[in-house]
């Protein structure tokens, strides 16, 4: 009995053999053309259509992260008055907050370069990219406990104007708390 289940195999994996190479020796072509680099092709109607879909989805995964960890660390402790000298777990607020500056400029950052796939959200961050940029010291700001009213106030406003961009485009931002690993790199 075994010796049959063993030629079996072998008749099996010899005709699966056989369709491997009689496929791919009908895909060689007779070497005569030369193969195109993916500078020379083309993208195709549908492969537009996924980039752009992709960077929709991208951006607002991005967004939504950005806007979770802003909430979620900064706006919220800030109202609360954690960051006030001597309340409770003020040290632990205000690194957390600082990460999570950094992180939201990270992710803004990102999200500027998704919309780039897409020309409508393209056009709609584009007035936003100043304002991305004056964050990027405010994590450090934030870290040292040196922020302002204005600043937590720069945040939540950079925050609702790329929602606001997004919603506009058809790519809706919903906030996404990042975890604290994903705050720190981890």
């Amino acid at each position: 009995m075994p010796s049959l289940v063993r030629a079996r195999r072998a008749v099996v994996a010899l005709l699966l053999s056989g369709a491997l190479l009689t496929t791919t020796a009908a895909c060689g072509g007779d070497g005569s053309q030369s193969m195109t680099t993916s500078s020379d092709a083309t993208p195709s109607g549908s492969a537009s259509f996924e980039q752009q879909r992709l960077a929709k989805t991208r951006f607002v995964a991005n967004a939504g992260l950005a806007a979770g960890a802003t909430y979620q660390w900064i706006v919220k402790p800030y109202r609360e008055g954690k960051f006030k000298k001597g309340a409770d777990g003020r040290t632990f607020a205000l690194v957390k907050a600082g990460l999570a500056g950094a992180f939201t400029y990270n992710r803004l950052k990102a999200a500027v370069n998704n919309a780039k796939g897409d020309p409508l959200l393209s056009k709609a961050v584009v007035p936003l990219t100043a304002g991305i940029e004056s964050l990027k010291e405010l994590g450090t700001k934030l870290r040292k406990g040196e922020a302002s009213d204005a600043d937590i106030g720069s945040f939540d406003s950079i925050i609702n104007q790329v929602k606001e961009a997004g919603k506009s485009a058809g790519a809706e931002v919903v906030d996404k708390v990042p975890s604290t690993s994903q705050l720190s790199g981890g």
